[in-house]
C-alpha cells in the first residue's frame, strides 16, 4: 500500500479554543468599552443588501423607461409605479423602523408604526419633486460634457447620476429622521462609483460631477446651483474642535459653501467653512482656506487671483497658492 500524498492528507481539525477564548474576550472588552448591546445581531441593524435592492426600486419608480425592467411600456408606466413605490416603501418602512429601535435611549419601548409612518409618508411626498431635481442633473450632465450623446446616455452610464440619485434619497432621509439608514445608501453609491458624498450635503440644481472618481464631499457642506466638479475634488473640513478628553466634537458648520455656476477641476481641495463666490473657477490641485471671491479664476499656474465682470477690466490680486500635497 502505497503512503498516501501528503497534499490528500486528512488532518485532524485545529485546536481553535484559545483563539475562541481570547476573541469572546476581546468582544466583551470591546462592548463594556463602548456600551455595545450585544442583542443586536445582523437581524437588528438596517441592512445594506435590502437598501441596495430598495433604491433600485425607488430609481426605477423615477425614471420607469429607463431604470425599470425592459417589459415597462409608457401605457403601463403608472401602474408599474404604483407597484414599485409599495413595494420599495413597505421595505424601507421596515429597514427605518430597525434604525429607530437600535436607537432609542429606552430598549423597552420599541419604534411606533407612527413614527416609521411619519418618515415614509413624508419621504413618499418628496418624490416628485425630486424626480423633477434629478432631471436639471441629467441636463447638467449632458450640457456639460461634448462625449455625451444623449441625456439617455447620461442616465444609463454616467457614475456621477448613480451617485446623486443615490444621494438626493439619502439626503432626504437624512433630513427625516434616519441618518443610519441615508449613511448606507450613500456608501452603497461610494462602493460603486468613488465618489463619497455624505448624505447631509446640501446640493442645488444642476448638479453634474465629470469622471468622478475620488470625489468627496462632507457632510456640512452646502452647494448652490449650476455647479461642476471633477475627479478627486475634496470639499472638506479643516480642522476638528476637541472635547477635555481629546474627542472630536462635531462642528455644525465645518465645510465650505459653493456659490452658483463654480467650477472646480481635478485634484482641487477645499477645506473649513470658507465661501467660494459665484461663478468662480478654482483650477487643478489648488488648496483653498479662505474665501475666494465671485468671479475668480485661480490657478497654481499663475498663483494669481483674477476677478472679471461683464465690460471691466479684470482685478488681479496675487495669491500665494500651493498644490494639494
Amino acid at each position: 500500500m502505497t503512503e498516501q500524498n501528503s497534499s490528500e492528507r486528512v488532518h485532524e481539525p485545529w485546536d481553535t479554543s484559545a483563539a475562541i477564548a481570547g476573541l469572546r474576550d476581546a468582544r466583551e472588552k470591546w462592548r463594556t468599552r463602548h456600551d455595545r448591546h450585544a442583542e443586536y445581531g445582523t437581524q437588528g441593524f438596517p441592512s445594506r443588501r435590502s437598501l441596495d435592492r430598495i433604491v433600485g426600486l425607488l430609481a426605477a419608480a423615477l425614471f420607469p423607461l429607463r431604470l425599470g425592467p425592459p417589459e415597462v411600456t409608457l401605457a403601463a408606466e403608472d401602474r408599474f409605479v404604483e407597484a414599485t413605490l409599495e413595494t420599495a416603501l413597505s421595505q424601507l418602512a421596515a429597514q427605518i423602523r430597525l434604525e429607530l429601535n437600535y436607537s432609542l435611549a429606552d430598549k423597552s419601548s420599541p419604534a411606533t408604526d407612527v413614527a416609521v409612518e411619519n418618515i415614509v409618508t413624508q419621504f413618499a411626498a418628496r418624490l416628485p419633486a425630486l424626480r423633477e431635481l434629478l432631471d436639471t442633473d441629467v441636463e447638467a450632465a449632458y450640457d456639460g460634457d461634448p462625449a455625451a450623446r444623449s441625456v439617455d446616455e447620461v442616465l444609463l452610464c454616467y457614475p456621477c447620476l448613480i451617485a446623486v440619485i443615490h444621494h438626493r434619497l439619502a439626503h432626504e432621509l437624512f433630513q427625516l429622521g434616519a441618518p443610519l439608514v441615508a449613511r448606507i445608501i450613500a456608501e452603497i453609491a461610494h462602493s460603486r462609483t468613488g465618489i463619497d458624498i455624505h448624505p447631509g450635503a446640501t446640493i442645488g440644481r444642476g448638479f453634474f460631477i465629470d469622471h468622478g472618481t475620488g470625489v468627496v464631499i462632507g457632510e456640512t457642506a452646502i452647494i448652490g446651483n449650476n455647479v461642476r466638479l471633477y475627479q478627486a475634488v475634496t470639499l472638506g473640513a479643516k480642522s476638528f474642535a476637541t472635547d477635555a478628553h481629546g474627542a472630536i466634537l462635531a462642528d455644525p458648520a465645518r465645510h465650505p459653501i459653493i456659490e452658483d455656476d463654480v467650477v472646480i477641476y481635478a485634484g482641487a481641495t477645499v477645506l473649513g467653512r470658507v465661501t467660494i463666490g459665484k461663478g468662480a473657477v478654482l483650477g487643478g490641485n489648488v488648496w483653498v482656506t479662505k474665501d475666494v471671491p465671485a468671479y475668480t479664476t485661480l490657478t497654481i499656474a499663475s498663483s494669481r487671483a483674477e476677478t472679471r465682470s461683464p465690460g471691466a477690466e479684470p482685478h488681479i490680486e496675487e495669491w500665494r497658492v500651493a498644490p494639494s500635497i
